[in-house]
């Protein structure tokens, strides 16, 4: 029984650090998603009265938009930019600091705007969206690296998971804050941008109290007492022997490498179908149009015969549907694995997107088109939810080693920003030029993704780093399986004598 009671204790502590990450962190990404959608009228009107105000003129309609769309495209360039970073600040300040320091970007942000109305600027508010974008492009790349290396092997994907939990959370939340009886009214437009502040504030309020990631204390640190207490903390004193040997077999792989740069990693032989696998599933997870499909819901919603009042009520059952299924794709995931999440949520998405499109070409044709759209509105979310949405995340920590591990998640996240940039750019023009064949693109790359994953992609649940290296040892050493087999080995030997060494 007192056994029985650590081990709950301990699974408490690694669910509350993963809350306490979570909450400033990924659920960011998805709340300043949503947030910006609401006050959308506000905010061109407020740039349309500031031109008037200081140079006496009087903008076109066109030229208020050029200015929203680069207001609502700072916030991709801060995500580029934060990843960027984000390798760096893992590898300097460590997972668990990085994300505290992460707030600094967000609190500044906050603060331009809150202000911006106050001082007639809607350059204030461009700065924050590009500070806030920084701020999500950190957490998304760092946050999964911290639940991966802080969970057991049987928890390392529903603990990675969760990161896009709490965005489809944040998604939900923003959703319902930037209701017009909240802080979504002309009022109180510049509170509801500036009210990303609160997640960061009780993140920096709890997260100190957590320990940091045993394998960054280490692997990077080289601190085994501390490590030692930080696995203490998250497992307790019965499982601590047969992870310590993992983490000292990855040790001794390690011994004498330096954390890897991107550069590094792109030159890398030995990395280059994982690498290649996290680009392509990153790229695709903003390609596959699952964001082209919120804007396209109102549009849906209102063919369907929705008030435009009403709209943004029926409009967070998108969002509640991406954190339904999070939570379900988070329950399967240690079951199913992977590879099957990934290859059917993609699946699913290119049959909705069949779906979509012969019931938006027969829309006029037949009274019940419209809602078989809604329909497909929800299912596609839904099926994104399932895979892609979480899953992404979850494969730098599992297919990559420590020491390559921050330049991954740099690379991965450069891909999905760049890509989230490009569909925002892009959408619009796809949608005047295929009207109501807009999503046969993304159909396609639906199925590209799951055809590639299902040829490529090594099933990683429940394996460790070494064993997932030997598998793509196959693809990345053609004909040469015989020399990395007898490397690895020789790896694993080096960690042995190292730990029978007295120290």
């Amino acid at each position: 029984m007192p056994e029985d009671n650590e081990q709950k204790g301990n699974a408490i502590i690694l669910g509350l650090t993963v809350c306490s990450a979570a909450i400033g962190g990924t659920l960011q990404y998805g709340y300043n998603i949503a947030i910006i959608n609401s006050p959308t009228t506000y905010v061109q009107r407020f740039i349309n009265e500031t031109f008037l105000e200081r140079w006496d003129v009087e903008l076109e309609v066109y030229q208020v938009t050029l200015i929203w769309t680069f207001i609502v495209s700072s916030f991709s360039l801060g995500g580029l930019s934060g990843s960027l970073i984000a390798g760096p600040m893992a590898i300097h300040f460590g997972r668990k600091k990085s994300l505290l320091l992460n707030n600094v970007f967000l609190m500044l942000s906050a603060v331009l705007a809150v202000c911006s109305r106050a001082a007639r600027s809607f350059e204030m508010i461009m700065l924050a969206r590009f500070l806030v974008g920084i701020n999500a492009g950190v957490s998304m790349n760092v946050q999964p690296m911290y639940f991966g290396e802080s969970a057991p092997k049987h928890l390392r994907g529903a603990a990675s998971l969760s990161s896009a939990i709490f965005t489809a959370f944040g998604v939900v939340l923003g959703q319902v804050v930037g209701l017009r009886e909240i802080l979504g009214s002309e009022a109180l437009w510049p509170y509801l941008l500036a009210s990303n502040a609160v997640p960061g504030l009780i993140q920096l309020l709890t997260l100190p109290w957590f320990p940091e990631s045993p394998r960054y204390l280490l692997i990077d640190k080289g601190d085994k007492e501390a490590c030692i207490q930080a696995l203490r903390r998250l497992r307790g004193c019965d499982v601590l022997h047969s992870e310590m040997e993992e983490m000292l077999q990855e040790q001794a792989a390690a011994m004498g490498m330096k954390a890897k740069g991107p550069w590094e990693l792109l030159t890398d032989r030995s990395m280059r179908w994982q690498l290649l696998c996290v680009m392509a599933i990153s790229s695709a997870m903003q390609l596959c149009g699952n964001d082209a499909i919120y804007f396209y819901a109102s549009y849906v919603f209102k063919e369907s015969g929705i008030s435009v009042g009403r709209i943004q009520y029926v409009t967070i059952g998108t969002g509640s549907c991406e954190f339904t299924s999070s939570i379900i794709s988070n329950l399967l995931i240690e079951r199913l694995g992977r590879k099957i999440l990934l290859i059917g949520g993609y699946l699913l998405m290119a049959g909705w997107a069949v779906v979509f499109t012969v019931a938006l070409s027969f829309e006029h044709m037949f009274p019940a088109m419209p809602y078989v759209s809604m329909g497909c509105v929800f299912a596609y979310i839904l099926s994104f939810g399932l895979g892609p949405a979480g899953v992404t995340g979850v494969l730098p920590t599992e297919i990559f080693s420590q020491t390559a591990r921050p330049a991954a998640y740099t690379i991965a996240g450069c891909m999905m920003w760049i890509n989230l940039f490009m569909v925002g750019m892009v959408f619009p023009f796809i949608v005047s030029e295929f009207r109501q064949f807009c999503f046969v693109p993304f159909c396609g790359v639906c199925l590209i993704s799951a055809l590639f994953i299902g040829l490529v992609l090594p099933e990683t649940k429940g394996k460790t780093v070494p064993e997932i290296a030997k598998e793509f040892d196959k693809l990345n050493f053609r004909g040469q399986e015989r020399r990395c087999s007898a490397t690895t080995e020789g790896q694993y030997q080096l960690g042995e004598v190292l730990r029978s060494t007295p120290q």
